[in-house]
């Protein structure tokens, strides 16, 4: 039996193509249900990953069937209002909601394989034979096959390596708009129908629409992971001099703000070949949200996963082996492109510098206008 820690995305996709591939597993997760928390903002689902892991899966038209149409528009503004880049989305990386994405992998699964409600407290090895894996209610189960799925502050990691994410110096305040197209019509236009990235002085508020006419922004700024007060007059004064509208994404907010510390592990991070114990998504390689890789890596990781373990009957350590050498290499590519990424957008002579790094992808900009 294979035991998951973690009911994400990566998690799920993993148990979806072992089921697929008649091959047993169970996953453990600390949430009561797919369902019981929200779950973030949307993600793009890039051909090459998480679209190739949700074909894998054989759920690639359920995924269609909840994409947010256009919704990978792009808008690049400064801080006076002035737009830069305003580009129709095309789909060609479809907008899901992570949320919605979560309950399409949840619910293809047979009744029993996700094991809701288990919060891991301890992950041990029991000398040289199998693993422990202890939960919060003081229960606990064996496994001689092991994947740490479980984010970017992993129980399981700690088996394989002592690396520990790092602060990147950048912090993300949330706030979230309900019903913007009625509330806001303002800011929903600023917004547009995907994201709308204004950037300034080292810093930025950043937004994005998704399902249900709501609006996620972030105020984005450079600051100790710890000294981030997140009342509305706090985060705004960072902003004092930004466009009303922009200032507007955070004030509308609805309800209190979230503080998103941006942290990840060293690029390049990897581990030596350890029996019975694998890491995917963030747990194996946390890193900015800057390369929109995540997400996608972590489905990616599963899929891939899975098909190695199907191909490889009686033969963990081959299957976890052949998986490795591919993730390692994929991962660092992803990080760096991560890493330089977010020094893009937060470096000096934004937005110019993300505008021309998008007309070097063959993306053209509109000229500079006011809002």
């Amino acid at each position: 039996m294979i035991t998951v820690i973690g009911a994400g995305l990566g998690g799920l996709m993993l148990a979806r193509v072992l089921h697929v591939h008649g091959v047993e597993v169970q996953v453990f997760d600390a949430d009561a249900s797919a369902t019981s928390r929200h779950q973030g903002g949307m993600l793009d689902m890039h051909e090459e990953s998480g679209q190739a892991a949700l074909r894998a899966a054989g759920l690639f038209d359920g995924f269609r069937a909840i994409v947010l149409e256009e919704g990978d528009a792009t808008r690049i503004l400064d801080k006076h209002g002035v737009v830069h880049l305003d580009e129709q989305g095309n789909d060609s990386r479809p907008e899901v909601a992570r949320g919605d994405l979560r309950t399409l992998l949840a619910t293809s699964l047979p009744d029993g394989v996700v094991r809701w409600g288990h919060k891991v407290s301890s992950v041990e090895r029991t000398g040289t034979g199998p693993f422990r894996v202890g939960f919060s209610d003081g229960t606990s189960i064996a496994t001689d096959a092991l994947i740490g799925a479980d984010g970017a502050w992993s129980k399981a990691r700690p088996l394989l390596t002592d690396a520990t994410p790092v602060y990147s110096g950048i912090s993300f305040v949330e706030a979230r708009i309900l019903d913007a197209s009625s509330s806001h019509p303002a800011l929903a236009a600023v917004v547009g129908k995907g994201h709308l990235f204004a950037l300034s002085d080292e810093k930025g508020i950043l937004a994005h629409r998704e399902t249900h006419d709501e609006l996620c922004a972030y105020a984005a700024f450079k600051s100790a992971p710890d000294r981030v007060e997140t009342t509305k007059e706090s985060v705004l004064a960072e902003f004092a001099d930004w466009h009303p509208d922009l200032r507007g994404l955070i004030a509308a907010g609805s309800g209190a703000l979230i503080h998103r510390p941006i942290y990840a592990l060293p690029v390049g991070h990897r581990w030596q070949r350890t029996p019975g114990v694998t890491l995917l998504g963030d747990a194996a390689h946390l890193m900015s949200p800057f390369a929109g890789e995540g997400a996608n890596l972590a489905m990616q990781d599963g899929a891939e996963l899975a098909l190695a373990i199907a191909a490889h009957p009686g033969d963990i350590e081959a299957a976890f082996t052949e998986y490795e050498a591919a993730m390692f290499a994929r991962s660092q590519e992803a990080a760096a492109d991560s890493a330089r990424s977010l020094h893009l957008c937060f470096g000096a002579n934004t937005p110019q510098v993300l505008v021309d790094f998008f007309a070097s992808m063959g993306r053209a900009a509109k000229s500079a206008a006011p809002l």
